[in-house]
């Protein structure tokens, strides 16, 4: 695998726009879509069904699971226009930022369900 592995909820409505929005960007052919509620669904070692409907995954190249505001930025990182904001979150304190608003949009997505 040369790029990344994206576990998502296809079921959540805002889920699935956000994921389309991603994956019509520059950068993101290379990704590998993961639908977690198809029933063919490959979640590979370490993730559960259950995590990753909880929240958004990925896997990297060399098999690193990341989630949360971790995965976003591992997704960022390598899209053209989004870079800045992948490197922005490795450097404290947004990374934890990112990660509180992260868990703050998944208290409200509980509502969209």
């Amino acid at each position: 695998m040369s790029g990344l592995q994206v576990y998502y909820d296809g079921g959540c409505p805002v889920c699935s726009r956000e994921i389309a929005f991603y994956r019509s960007r520059q950068g993101a052919a290379g990704f590998e879509w993961v639908d977690v509620t198809r029933s063919d669904a490959e979640l590979g070692p370490g993730l559960t069904p259950e995590a990753a409907l909880a929240r958004l995954h990925v896997r990297t190249a060399s098999g690193t699971l990341l989630s949360g505001a971790q995965a976003f930025a591992a997704m960022w990182r390598m899209m053209p226009g989004f870079r800045w904001l992948g490197w922005l979150l490795i450097i404290p304190p947004f990374g934890i930022l990112a990660e509180w608003a992260y868990r703050g949009f998944l208290v409200g997505r509980r509502l969209w369900r």
